[in-house]
């Protein structure tokens, strides 16, 4: 028996030392090392290999030789969920999806495994029991002949029971209650969970079979463990909202098979996550009386155009220092639109407080935000209505000239299928609109002044 080896690990990143560390060099935290049992024996030979026969490709292959017809994806009734993924769940890919507590991501998972009819599916759950989670498939309404549940936390045993069944689709609730007998260290542990996810990826990698991985966050919103947990994996999936909502976000952060800018939204009910095909429906809210402070901006999230409503609120500062409050939104961005309006428009915004909200719980980052954000300040500055009929789409910059942005075409749609009758665009994105609207106006602009005046010269 080989002579235990220990090193000092970092909480935070993951990053290994071979001393104790007060500060850590990758990640800049302090008193994150703790000491831990890295391994005690030489690895064992892999239990798939020895049963069924898979072995890893040792041999070069031309890039012609190599094809998928055999292994189509698994295509999801859920279509928000094909969306995030790049259009289907991929063969021997290996997915990690995390949230905060409670968010809904075991009910997401456990909703698709349901499914899925015809795929062999082993849901292993570290956290619940067997009777737990039949009480949840229960409450889905939804049967499946094909879903195995297993309660098992080692991941030698694991591996067993899989090659038994060979199953199509493997979901790990969670990632960090797995342990494996080659790590002497405690589940949940920094070289556990590594450890743990290497061995889940060769097997994913090796027989073919697509995994599914849930983990905890830490405190920051990060996943928690080392970050080589997220380079080991295929795609990274972001389960967010407030739980006091009934709106989800699903957002992909990293996906070799797709757009990692594409996201998808549910609807939380008391029978599950329901996914909204229409999410510009529930991100323009439904007001009686029209109010000041309000303004519709579109932005594109993948492939996928939305209208969103901005508020803001902008009121004398009752302390010295002026407060600058965005939610869903980049605060360094909204100062930067302060200054313009300031400095370009003559709006003495200096003495206010300026708060912003992005309705719906959605978080944004499409500079084609920036004329609607402007529009919604000066609006609640001014306390001057903008007509609701009317939305926007276009970058400002620092000079106060708006500035073209990208799939002005899908924008124009967009906001037509949903009834507005008129989108400001600047005007160096006209020559780049191929698409015809019918029943909405195209408005063009060189600056973010002319936008200004037009917009209250009718009223």
């Amino acid at each position: 028996m080989a002579k235990a080896k220990t090193s000092f690990f970092c909480q935070s990143c993951g990053h290994s030392a071979p001393k104790w560390l007060g500060k850590c060099p990758s990640c800049s935290e302090w008193n994150t090392f703790v000491e831990e049992l890295v391994e005690v024996s030489t690895h064992p030979a892999e239990i798939w290999k020895t049963k069924t026969g898979i072995k890893p490709s040792s041999k070069p292959k031309l890039l012609d030789e190599i094809n998928f017809e055999n292994h189509p994806k698994l295509i999801c009734q859920d279509p928000e969920f094909n969306r995030v993924l790049g259009g289907g769940i991929v063969p021997g890919s290996l997915v990690l999806i995390g949230g905060e507590p409670g968010i809904g991501k075991s009910t997401l998972l456990l909703q698709v495994a349901l499914a899925l009819k015809g795929p062999k599916i082993v849901y292993v759950t570290g956290e619940e029991s067997d009777q737990q989670i039949k009480l949840r498939a229960d409450r889905l309404g939804t049967k499946s002949e094909t879903l195995y549940l297993l309660t098992e936390t080692n991941t030698q045993q694991i591996f067993k029971h899989l090659v038994d069944l060979e199953p199509d689709l493997v979901i790990i609730d969670s990632i960090q209650t797995l342990f494996s007998d080659k790590i002497e260290s405690g589940p949940g542990s920094v070289s556990q969970v590594r450890e743990c996810a290497v061995e889940l990826m060769r097997f994913a990698k090796e027989s073919g079979t697509s995994i599914f991985l849930v983990g905890h966050i830490t405190k920051e919103g990060s996943i928690a463990g080392p970050k080589v947990l997220e380079h080991l994996v295929d795609t990274v999936l972001q389960f967010e909202g407030d739980r006091h909502l009934i709106y989800r976000i699903l957002r992909t952060t990293k996906n070799r098979f797709g757009s990692t800018s594409e996201l998808g939204i549910y609807e939380m009910l008391g029978s599950g996550l329901r996914p909204v095909t229409n999410p510009s429906e529930i991100l323009l809210s439904q007001r009686d009386e029209a109010s000041s402070g309000i303004a519709i901006g579109t932005l594109i999230e993948g492939n996928r155009p939305l209208l969103v409503e901005i508020q803001s609120l902008v009121t004398n500062s009752t302390y010295g220092t002026s407060q600058r409050t965005a939610t869903g939104y980049d605060a360094k961005r909204l100062n930067m639109l302060l200054a313009v309006l300031e400095k370009r428009g003559g709006y003495k915004l200096g003495s206010q407080d300026v708060f912003l909200n992005i309705t719906g719980g959605i978080r944004v980052d499409d500079p084609a935000l920036d004329l609607a954000t402007c529009l919604s300040i000066v609006s609640s500055y001014e306390d001057k209505i903008v007509d609701s009929s009317v939305c926007f789409a276009a970058e400002v910059g620092l000079g106060g000239e708006l500035r073209s942005v990208t799939r002005i075409d899908q924008r124009i749609a967009e906001a037509e299928k949903l009834g507005f009758k008129e989108i400001w665009i600047s005007k160096y994105n006209l020559k780049g609109v191929n698409y015809k609207p019918k029943a909405i106006k195209v408005q063009s602009a060189a600056t973010l002044l002319d936008v200004i005046m037009n917009i209250w010269r009718k009223k």
